[in-house]
C-alpha cells in the first residue's frame, strides 16, 4: 500500500505503529520480575516488540494491568515486520476463585431449620 513511498516514510509510519501499539494495550507478560508488552494476542499465539532481549521460550504468565489471565507454555518465535510472533504449546485461563473438591448445589440455603 506505501510502495511508493521513500524509505523513511515507510519506516516512520512502521515506528509510529509500533509505539501506537505499545501505549494502547494493556496486556503484559511477567517472566521473574520483567516485563514485556503484548502487541497482539490470538488464539494460538502473541507478538511481542522484536527489539527486545533474545527470544523467549517456557512457561510465561499473562496480565492484563494487575490482573492475572493465563499461563501459556511459549514454544516457537518467527519475527514479522519488527514483531516477534511466539506459538502457545498450550495456554490456561487462570481462575480468581480456588478450586472445590466438591459439587457446589445451584440453591443452598442460608440455614437449615432446627428441631
Amino acid at each position: 500500500m506505501f510502495n511508493f513511498l521513500p524509505e523513511a516514510v515507510r519506516r516512520g509510519i512502521d515506528d509510529a505503529r509500533r509505539a501506537d501499539q505499545r501505549r494502547a494495550g494493556r496486556l503484559s507478560i511477567q517472566i521473574d520480575d520483567q516485563v514485556h508488552r503484548i502487541l497482539a494476542l490470538w488464539d494460538n499465539g502473541l507478538a511481542l516488540d522484536a527489539s527486545h532481549r533474545a527470544p523467549l521460550r517456557g512457561l510465561v504468565d499473562i496480565f492484563d494491568g494487575p490482573r492475572h489471565l493465563y499461563q501459556c507454555l511459549l514454544v516457537t518465535s518467527r519475527e514479522e515486520d519488527g514483531q516477534r510472533i511466539y506459538d502457545f504449546k498450550w495456554i490456561a485461563h487462570v481462575s480468581e476463585t480456588r478450586p472445590l473438591d466438591f459439587a457446589q448445589q445451584e440453591e443452598t440455603p442460608l440455614l437449615l431449620p432446627y428441631h
